[in-house]
């Protein structure tokens, strides 16, 4: 007679939670040395994490057998909104907002065309029925906000084309999630036009529920003390998290709402913002390092060989013809120099959200599933192995992104309550005009002084003599009424030189 437990699970003990948590430390610290592998060799951080799931997979030393497309997309889902959180918080207002026009276009007609181009050629080239060469086209024509802002980030490229890139990377997840959804539904396909006002309807609600959200949430942290300071960065991820919860439960993109109302929290001046920022990518780290690691394990490579092929036609497609026509099309309305289209054309990087896409017609069981996961799979890697370490090279080469492009100043603003001050933190780069100029020659509005230099690794109390020098780090108290003209005349002094307001040079377009 069998027993009653038989069949069930084994009960989980405190040694598996030890023996998981184990693991973990170590995948954490593998990637975290990982980081520092793939900035050296130029190569995104993205394919290391993927390297380590597929070395622990069914086909690697780890031999885990994980197969489960459900949780990797509900995992994948949630990662993202951290992803987009993070970025929208670090995501300056003053350079996005002359790129809306052009990043909404390049994230609406650009996926548009994007997915007719790259579907066609999946169903002539590669014999693929509609219906997934549909699925693939709109699969991949979404640019991956993890990669963007890892890569964009390290490259000094000109204001307007990495907030271009950046707003793309975050409103282009909307439609293209919609596209899938529909593509992977069974039944006929839905007509062009209820797919048009689908995609509106759902952007206008999300759009609107991120900077509801956004808005309320600056308000109430402008205004409520909170007894510590750590519970800050708690209280905006929660709220971000909250605009992606309220935005989806209306019907409409919770991606869209959550990367709105992180970056109106990012740029609303809120106390203690250097600790949630640090927070913020610490969070937005882990999801990455987890989100790939765990698609990594989902791929089998033993069952990739047929696929090759067809990826590397698809993704020649998608990157040499797709990509730059679309953004040809999208931009041709807002007069974009050619070098700028150039550099846009190559820097659409994908990473983990097309691989978290092709999991839903898996969830939904579209036909031949395995081989859509498998051919987003290979172009993704192969394509983000090209156009990631040859994105620098190309910049310089289009003679964008010079050293004279990145020579904005680096300012961090910690809050001194009691005292009502703040403490600017001013790194002096390369190209600065600050460079020569003595301290006495800033002429800081009153209420704000240098009160320290750091250089080379020496720190010193200046006087209004000390001539201040490229690589010198310098610590300024501000009073709270003068704190914003003390910082834009600190950037008017970087960009014109000590005689910077007397030849009209301000602090207005630092940055542009």
């Amino acid at each position: 007679m069998p027993r009653a437990d038989q069949g069930r699970e084994p009960p989980l003990t405190v040694h598996h939670l030890d023996q998981l948590l184990l693991v973990c430390s170590l995948v954490l610290l593998v990637a975290v040395a990982a980081v520092r592998i793939s900035s050296r060799s130029g190569l995104p951080s993205l394919l290391v994490y993927l390297g380590i799931g597929v070395l622990m997979g069914q086909d690697g030393i780890g031999d885990i057998h994980f197969a489960n497309a459900e949780l990797t997309q509900v995992i994948g889902y949630a990662a993202l909104v951290v992803i987009l959180a993070e970025g929208g918080l670090t995501t300056k207002w003053k350079e996005i907002e002359p790129a809306l026009p052009a990043a909404s276009a390049l994230a609406l007609a650009g996926v548009a065309i994007s997915v007719g181009v790259t579907a066609s050629g999946a169903h002539y080239l590669i014999g693929l029925d509609w219906r997934q060469a549909l699925i693939i086209g709109a699969v991949v024509s979404s640019t991956d906000a993890a990669a963007v802002f890892s890569v964009l980030r390290k490259v000094p490229l000109p204001a307007r084309v990495t907030g271009t890139l950046e707003a793309e990377s975050g409103f282009n997840d909307a439609p293209v999630v919609i596209l899938v959804v529909a593509f992977s539904q069974a039944g006929p396909l839905e007509h062009w036009y209820v797919l048009l006002g689908q995609i509106a309807l759902e952007l206008a609600i999300g759009a609107a529920t991120g900077l509801a959200v956004g808005w309320l949430g600056s308000f109430g942290l402008r205004h409520v003390a909170l007894p510590a300071s750590g519970l800050y960065p708690i209280a905006v991820m929660a709220i971000a998290v909250t605009a992606y919860a309220g935005g989806a439960l209306a019907h409409g993109s919770g991606f869209l709402a959550v990367y709105l109302a992180s970056m109106v929290l990012g740029n609303a001046k809120l106390p203690h913002w250097p600790a949630t920022r640090g927070f913020a990518e610490g969070l937005g780290w882990i999801a990455q390092i987890g989100m790939f690691v765990l698609l990594g394990l989902l791929v089998t490579p033993h069952e990739l060989g047929d696929d090759i092929w067809p990826a590397l036609v698809i993704g020649l497609v998608l990157t040499m013809v797709a990509r730059p026509v679309s953004v040809m099309l999208s931009l041709a309305p807002f007069r974009v120099p050619w070098q700028d289209q150039t550099l846009m054309s190559w820097a659409g990087l994908r990473g983990a959200v097309p691989i978290i896409l092709a999991t839903i017609p898996m969830v939904n069981g579209v036909d031949t599933t395995h081989r859509i996961f498998n051919i987003v799979f290979v172009l993704v890697v192969v394509y983000t192995l090209v156009q990631g370490p040859t994105l620098p090279w190309l910049a310089r080469t289009l003679r964008l992104g010079e050293q004279g492009e990145a020579s904005d100043l680096g300012i961090e603003s910690a809050p001194l309550e009691r005292l009502r001050g703040h403490l600017l933190s001013i790194a002096i780069p390369e190209g600065s005009r600050m460079h020569g100029v003595e301290v006495g020659e800033l002429r800081l509005p009153p209420g704000a002084a240098v009160t320290l230099v750091v250089r080379d690794g020496k720190s010193f109390v200046p006087s209004p003599t000390t001539v201040l020098r490229r690589g010198d780090e310098l610590l300024v108290v501000a009073t709270d009424p003068v704190r914003d003209a003390a910082e834009r005349r600190l950037r008017a002094v970087a960009h014109g030189g000590k005689l910077a307001g007397w030849l009209g040079t301000d602090g207005a377009g630092a940055g542009h």
